[in-house]
């Protein structure tokens, strides 16, 4: 097998190449085979470990460059830029979630066989809107002009309408349907998979606007102080980096039939909050680790995750084996055995 990791460099395309040479999948299903090749897509360099690998082709070359290389049989594009970078640059964020996802999606439309193709995909392809949500818990028959005080609370289902609030999430979403229409014109077998916020993510803060949650937990483990940026009780839905790396696999495995007609999936999700976040640095690290956290938000960085939900209900990837984490002191306790 021949494999493309876009972003092979970053964070998780680290992590799924590691897990693909160690343990490679068995790709739509059919029979499990060892990745004989790997590229990595990045501009940056990879991990030391990868770059020795003789399985391990390094490409230093940024989504421009993908006319260039050789058909593979399965491609991961994980490259793109965050959700933060995005909102602050369009134009960055269109050249590379958009004009780069074409990019890929046309070059695996000119291999001679359909090639696997997982897209990763954003929670942030769902937005809560005050002028058109609801509380969950009101009433069915309250009339449609009553105004409503309570927070709202929605549930995405794995039917729910994307509805992006920002100009990432717009992107990610055309990127689903790109994926679609590609998809059912035969060019290839592609599945989106809607990824929570990844924590804890080590190493520096990155652009994206829900980083501060890999902070919350980073910088007090290693005994620096941080901020969150959003008030402590705003709800989140995250995911450890091993249950994330375990749907992007999963969604290559399985077959065309288990995987569905329906190309995106969203993947499970931990609902918490920060101040919960924080509680549980304190029974897992130590007690007070928590105190190295300030409150201080950020009205940009509110305006961007407080319209994402929290709530989900993913029906299809249970059905698929996936599993959300249990609670935060996992999510935790997977930091600290990667640290």
């Amino acid at each position: 097998m021949r494999v493309l990791i876009t972003g092979g460099a970053g964070f998780l395309g680290t992590l799924l190449a590691r897990r693909l040479l160690a343990d490679p999948p068995a790709f739509g299903g059919g029979p499990a085979g060892p990745v004989d090749e790997l590229i990595l897509l990045d501009p940056l360099p990879p991990a030391a470990d990868l770059a020795g690998d003789p399985r391990v082709r390094v490409v230093a070359a940024g989504l421009d460059a993908i006319g260039e290389l050789r058909p593979v049989d399965a491609i991961f594009h994980l490259a793109g830029v965050v959700s933060g970078a995005a909102e602050v640059d369009f134009d960055l964020g269109l050249r590379t979630n958009l004009d780069g996802t074409r990019a890929v999606l046309d070059w695996a439309r000119a291999h001679p066989v359909p090639p696997i193709l997982v897209f990763t995909s954003s929670l942030a392809v769902f937005g809560q809107d005050p002028a058109l949500d609801t509380p969950i818990d009101t009433p069915i028959d309250t009339p449609i002009d009553t105004p409503i005080d309570t927070p709202i609370d929605t549930v995405i289902e794995d039917d729910t309408l994307p509805r992006p609030q920002s100009s990432y999430g717009f992107q990610k979403f055309i990127g689903e349907q790109l994926v679609a229409d590609y998809t059912r014109r035969g060019y290839l077998r592609g599945r989106s998979v809607r990824l929570m916020t990844v924590a804890v993510r080590p190493g520096r803060p990155n652009a994206a606007a829900s980083g501060f949650l890999s902070g919350l937990i980073r910088e007090p483990v290693h005994g620096q102080a941080t901020t969150c940026p959003v008030p402590p009780d705003l709800p989140v839905a995250l995911s450890s980096p091993g249950r994330s790396i375990e749907g992007i696999v999963t969604a290559a495995a399985v077959s065309d039939d288990r995987w569905g007609s329906t190309t995106a999936m969203t993947l499970p999700g931990l609902s918490t909050t920060p101040a919960q976040l924080a509680a549980g640095l304190d029974r897992v690290v130590g007690p007070g680790t928590s105190k190295l956290i300030s409150w201080t938000p950020d009205p940009a960085i509110v305006a961007i995750v407080g319209r994402w939900p929290a709530r989900f209900r993913t029906r299809r990837a249970a059905a698929l084996g996936l599993r959300a984490n249990e609670d935060v002191d996992s999510v935790i306790r997977e930091f600290l055995g990667r640290s």
